[in-house]
């Protein structure tokens, strides 16, 4: 675990109120992409009001099972024997949080990945608000060609040192944050925040330690999947469909939105977005649908199809990130 702090330096002198007063830049590496994945080293970055560094911190976390893909963040079983186990620096991870706006890059997975963590360490994490550097490049209308950590890096002329190295991950966003802030401090930008819903209940049946050895059919070396639900259960949309969504308009309260595939947000708490803006979560795909949100929209699952059938919108999951920011009320 490392700590540094560094001088301030030199920021707009008219500075948006509304601001956050501190920011937590945050970068998780983890056993893969799913649900029951872990995460096995964990940085923060914590930043002042004007995105100057204060100070920062790093640890490598035992998962717990298999470390996943070795190859990208080179954490191999051997190194992450004797590491600490999440539960054993929550702590000190949340004293980092406190407080702060969580930011980071595709900031709904680091986030997703931190709240089911502690949530088996049956704690909150102390997140009210996250932001993402890539929906906040794009309010900028950055000239970047493409949304990878790398691309914004070499924007404002940061070094990577250690790509998939969490403390190094987390000091280029760190950097690369700062320009960014005080861009959108100047142009008196609203900044992307978003509301961070912890979970409050978890279940998981016990998982062998690293170099234990595991039986059991699936998963890595006898690691069961786990389940969890959201912190509250989704109301019914009191609202009528006010008819299909319409590219480059807002969505209006009522629409009826169906998810297809794979997102990077758990399911039930994107569609439990979606429910709290007014909009009406759709099981299923039918001719009455307002839109379809997909990352895969190529893909033959039936919706897909059937919104190829009946002329149904489709947006990415990043693009229904947006647009959930700025819902049109529903007709009196």
């Amino acid at each position: 675990m490392l700590e540094d702090r560094t001088t301030a330096a030199s920021s707009p002198t008219v500075w948006p109120t509304a601001y956050p007063q501190g920011y937590a830049v945050v970068d998780v590496e983890t056993t893969g992409l799913a649900r029951d994945d872990r995460i096995v080293s964990a940085a923060v970055y914590r930043l002042d009001a004007r995105g100057e560094v204060e100070d920062h911190w790093y640890t490598q976390v035992n998962p717990q099972r298999d470390p996943g893909p070795v190859w990208i963040h080179g954490l191999t079983s051997e190194v992450l024997r004797d590491a600490p186990l999440f539960a054993d620096v929550a702590e000190e991870f949340a004293t980092r949080l406190e407080g702060r706006v969580l930011v980071a890059h595709n900031a709904v997975f680091d986030w997703q990945m931190i709240a089911r963590e502690y949530a088996r360490a049956r704690r909150e994490a102390p997140v009210r608000h996250r932001l993402c550097t890539i929906a906040l490049a794009k309010e900028l209308a950055l000239p970047l060609p493409n949304h990878k950590l790398e691309s914004l890096a070499a924007h404002f002329g940061v070094v990577q040192q250690r790509a998939h190295h969490a403390l190094d991950d987390a000091r280029v966003l760190a950097e690369a944050f700062r320009p960014s802030l005080r861009a959108a401090a100047e142009a008196g930008l609203r900044l992307p925040l978003h509301e961070c819903r912890p979970l409050t209940e978890w279940t998981d049946r016990p998982a062998p330690r690293i170099g234990q050895q595991a039986g059991g059919p699936g998963g890595y070396g006898g690691y069961r999947s786990s389940s969890w639900r959201p912190s509250r259960k989704r109301p019914a949309c009191p609202y009528p469909n006010p008819g299909r969504y319409e590219a480059g308009k807002r969505l209006k309260q009522g629409m009826r939105v169906a998810f297809s595939g794979d997102t990077s947000v758990e399911r039930e708490l994107l569609e439990d977005r979606a429910a709290e803006a007014g909009l009406h979560v759709a099981t299923s795909l039918s001719r009455l649908t307002s839109l379809l949100v997909t990352n895969d929209p190529d893909s033959g699952t039936s919706k897909v199809v059937r919104a190829r059938q009946y002329g149904t919108p489709v947006v990415d999951e990043a693009a229904f990130g947006q647009l959930l920011g700025d819902v049109e009320p529903a007709d009196e």
